[in-house]
């Protein structure tokens, strides 16, 4: 008899755990718990501060597993405050990237659905919920953005940021 309380104390914790993390990467916006922004430099630019944004630009998110627009163009050292707005009726994210570092965080995300994270080039956004991701492109080239909610990328949520060198 013990064996069996003891079997089901720890399936009890087993979904206790599971549920509390179920939630995770589902209903919570991804937020900065800390308040402070992470100012790490990434291939693709580095989180940029509120007043140095000169252009505000508007995305989409939609069900069909498209941005609008999907297609960007930016001048180096620009500053942009994307301002992400989820059309649809499921979670959807916004995350800025190199497309090889976009595909193992997909491919990541595939396995752990309901990972944690919560970095400035990212915005994860509730059904007709809106979140803001400020970037300063110091870097030029080309670079992504995508949905990695499981499934969503492998669907072609994915658009492109085409950044201009400076003149």
């Amino acid at each position: 008899m013990a064996l069996k309380t003891k079997f089901k104390s720890a399936a009890l914790g087993v979904m206790i755990v599971c549920s509390a993390t179920a939630f995770a990467h589902g209903d919570e916006a991804h937020s900065n718990k800390t308040g402070l922004v992470k100012k790490e430099q990434k291939a693709w630019g580095i989180a940029g501060d509120a007043k140095a944004v000169r252009r505000t630009i508007h995305i989409k998110m939609l069900d069909s597993m498209r941005f609008s627009p999907d297609r960007i163009d930016v001048r180096q050292g620009e500053t942009i405050k994307f301002v992400v707005g989820n059309a649809g009726q499921a979670m959807h994210e916004f995350v800025i990237g190199t497309k090889k570092e976009l595909d193992e965080h997909a491919a990541m995300m595939l396995k752990f659905p309901n990972m944690e994270h919560d970095e400035p080039y990212m915005a994860h956004v509730k059904p007709a919920g809106k979140s803001e991701v400020i970037w300063t492109f110091n870097k030029a080239g080309n670079f992504d953005f995508a949905c990695l909610i499981a499934g969503h990328y492998q669907a072609g949520m994915v658009g492109k940021i085409t950044v201009l060198a400076r003149k």
